[in-house]
């Protein structure tokens, strides 16, 4: 079980979830991984709601800020990378091709963020970790366990993240798609793929969030239950099998049956 207190600079640290319905989606992800509900107040009227496993956070739920609702952004899974500065990240960003729709920001004392889109146009947060450092479990069913980008270009986005973060991003031998893995330092730490098509339409560029399952069939069959979608499997990728799955909301999110690192 991957229990953790700290993260390198460069690695995936964090996820959550802006959805159209926080009540709904706290009851679906409830009954699917077992979750429970760890309510921060974030503004007037609004919660962030820390979710939990065993005790510890594992991820967030939260409402869509109403400018995306406008904009018909569906509910969407965020990944976060922990970085040393979140100011000078964002600053590399741009200089590398990329987009800073939010420029570095405190969230109270729990650390400092900002919103990048890569060259591409996947999104992604940097994490400044203060008081809040994280996911305290990872790798272990109900967890967050891996974190892939999809993307149209993928020379530009290995030039664009290896030299903003330090990754070193190489083909993955005996794959039979095309597929590189993501390493910060001596750790794996997600991969990179071209974009697939999901319900029979080309995902634009997105990170997607991968969670650990004990039993993927149950899984798939739970999503179905509780009113969610199932885009694509069970599909074996060798270490493990895995699934595309959307919530009643229309998040997207995959399911992970199989091999985890500590």
């Amino acid at each position: 079980m991957g229990e953790r207190t700290q993260y390198a600079p460069g690695t995936f640290s964090w996820v959550d979830l802006t959805t159209t319905d926080q009540d709904a989606a706290r009851g679906f992800y409830r009954e699917l991984f077992g979750w429970g509900a760890d309510d921060m107040p974030a503004g007037e009227g609004v919660v962030y709601s820390m979710m939990t496993k065993d005790g510890r956070h594992v991820a967030a739920i939260s409402p869509q800020p109403q400018a995306q609702r406008d904009a018909g952004v569906p509910p969407t899974w965020n990944s976060y990378v922990t970085v040393e500065s979140a100011d000078a990240t964002a600053a590399r960003a741009a200089e590398l091709g990329g987009t800073v729709h939010a420029e570095p920001f405190d969230v109270f004392d729990a650390g400092r963020m900002a919103v990048i889109q890569d060259p591409q146009g996947a999104w992604l947060m940097v994490w400044e970790p203060r008081r809040h450092v994280g996911a305290g479990l990872v790798n272990a069913p109900g967890a967050l366990v891996w974190n892939e980008l999809g993307t149209t270009d993928v020379e530009a986005a290995r030039a664009f993240y290896g030299s903003l973060f330090g990754w070193e991003i190489a083909p993955f031998e005996g794959s039979e798609q095309p597929y590189w893995s993501i390493r910060n330092g001596e750790r794996s730490n997600g991969g990179l793929m071209p974009v697939q098509r999901v319900g029979g339409t080309e995902s634009p560029p997105h990170w997607a969030v991968y969670f650990g399952v004990e039993d993927l069939d149950a899984a798939i069959e739970r999503v179905r239950a509780l009113g969610g979608t199932v885009h694509a499997g069970p599909i074996d990728i060798q270490m493990a099998r895995i699934a595309i799955v959307g919530d009643p909301q229309g998040a997207t999110f995959a399911l992970y049956d199989g091999m985890l690192e500590p």
